[in-house]
């Protein structure tokens, strides 16, 4: 049976995109509750009914959760631009070596602003 899961995390942070003309907002340091929604799918395995533990998405993301949450995501290495696609695009890269069956990873902003990163 192929299912997919998905967990959501949310984190607090402040950033500027440095990139935009200077007059644009958010060229200004401003800050977001962001919400990370990892995805998983794949084959679930027959004898446990489930494709993975949700604990074991939690502990893959946390190292990456506890650099972003209540920083300046500028100072972040890898996002001196961290727009929602660079943080998205960010995620994968750390955390695909960890949880292969990743598919997707979201990154909203605002409650009506996401982006989707599908990988590389």
């Amino acid at each position: 049976m192929k299912m997919e899961l998905r967990k959501t995390f949310q984190f607090e942070a402040a950033h500027l995109l440095p990139r935009l003309p200077k007059v644009h907002k958010c060229r200004r340091l401003h800050g977001h509750s962001f919400k990370v929604e990892i995805v998983v799918a794949g084959e679930c395995d027959p004898k446990l009914g489930w494709l993975m533990d949700y604990a074991d998405i939690s502990a893959a993301f946390k190292p990456l959760w506890e650099k972003l949450d209540h920083r300046y995501l500028n100072e972040v290495a890898g996002l001196d631009n961290p727009t929602s696609e660079e943080i998205a695009a960010w995620i994968w890269r750390k955390l695909k070596p960890k949880l292969p069956l990743l598919t997707e990873v979201v990154v909203a902003e605002t409650c009506t602003a996401r982006a989707v990163y599908r990988g590389e």
